[in-house]
């Protein structure tokens, strides 16, 4: 099943997600070569591609998992949550309509 994880990034932690990035992005390519990802990005704190020094608000990854027990332990391992990027992680079931 597909489970959305929604995070919202703690205040003035554009630094913390940097230095985090890379493990972050291997972690999210893992699941893309598995087949299993869906769609990644984070939310610009600004209406830009790229934010520069204003940041980010969160990030959303739709991907598969067996279950929803799965999806938050996986979420509860992201590199971001373990450096104190994120203030909040909320795991979701997800019913993709479209495209189809």
């Amino acid at each position: 099943m597909l489970y959305a994880i929604i995070s919202e990034d703690s205040k003035d932690s554009l630094q913390q997600r940097l230095a985090a990035r890379p493990a972050h992005i291997k972690r999210l390519q893992d699941l893309q070569s598995e087949g299993r990802l869906v769609l990644a990005g984070p939310h610009p704190a600004v209406d830009s591609d790229n934010p520069g020094d204003a940041g980010f608000t969160g990030s959303l990854v739709v991907a598969e998992f067996d279950h929803l027990q799965a999806a938050q332990q996986w979420a509860d391992s992201d590199p971001y949550n373990e450096a104190g990027v994120y203030a909040k992680v909320s795991v979701k079931p997800f019913k993709k309509v479209f495209p189809q």
